[in-house]
């Protein structure tokens, strides 16, 4: 081979191993998936921007419950939701009425999650492929009518990291769930579960959350736990990314 054939293929080796190393970092320890809950006003005016200023990925889940359609003070707009969006961030169903779907009819249940779908297309959002169960309640119904209408992923509680080799995406755990007293040191010890392929999942609702205040984040506590992932050089994805990482896994 002439040397400047060598030369070309050197160039091209390199290319290659440096698009994989690229590629395969969404595999590597220290994954986190953050998801924020209930469509608060303050995921659009607060949480996005910092967010965006830690070049972090994450999942709204969406909900038309609550006083959704009457205060917009407290909650979203579609436009606010359509513009998270716009900004890379994942839209995931929350359901129409924020029922628990232990308690719903089949058809109901269906009804809820399809509302959220047709927003999503309405306002020229993807079609959710990532769910979050209201209160955290599960059911085997459910997770068989998500499975049938394509859904990879769905959130529900616990406080333990999501562990792909073992447990079902569609009734994944969260390691972390933001409350008014929860503490810098307990997020990090949910931080350093992301560790041997498990996955911290974690879970905020407003930051703050007016309305809902046994579930509000202090938005100065939250930016002490954003700038933890921050420093500890966490990748820090949407919940639908790890279909990604799955498939990388694979390879």
């Amino acid at each position: 081979m002439k040397p400047a054939h060598l030369a070309i293929a050197a160039l091209l080796l390199t290319i290659t191993f440096a698009w994989r190393a690229i590629a395969v970092e969404p595999a590597a320890e220290r994954l986190v998936v953050l998801t924020f809950d209930d469509s608060v006003a303050s995921h659009a005016t607060f949480v996005a921007p910092l967010l965006k200023k830690h070049g972090f990925g994450a999942t709204f889940f969406i909900t038309e419950g609550f006083e959704f359609l009457v205060d917009k003070e407290h909650y979203m707009t579609w436009g606010q939701i359509k513009a998270l969006d716009n900004d890379g961030f994942e839209i995931g169903n929350h359901t129409r009425k924020h029922a628990g779907v232990a308690k719903q009819k089949p058809e109901q249940l269906a009804a809820d999650v399809e509302f959220i779908e047709q927003q999503c297309a309405t306002y020229g959002i993807p079609k959710p492929v990532s769910f979050c169960y209201p209160g955290y309640q599960t059911s085997e119904p459910a997770v068989k009518l998500l499975r049938e209408r394509g859904y990879q992923f769905a959130r529900a509680g616990g406080a333990r990291a999501y562990d792909p080799a073992t447990d079902d995406p569609l009734t994944m755990p969260q390691a972390f769930d933001g409350k008014p007293d929860s503490t810098l040191e307990q997020f990090k010890a949910a931080v350093a579960q992301a560790k041997d392929g498990k996955i911290a999942v974690m879970t905020f609702h407003g930051v703050p959350d007016i309305k809902h205040p046994w579930v509000n984040t202090d938005p100065a506590k939250f930016e002490a736990y954003m700038q933890h992932l921050k420093e500890s050089g966490c990748k820090v994805i949407a919940m639908r990314d790890l279909a990604k990482v799955a498939q990388l896994r694979r390879n």
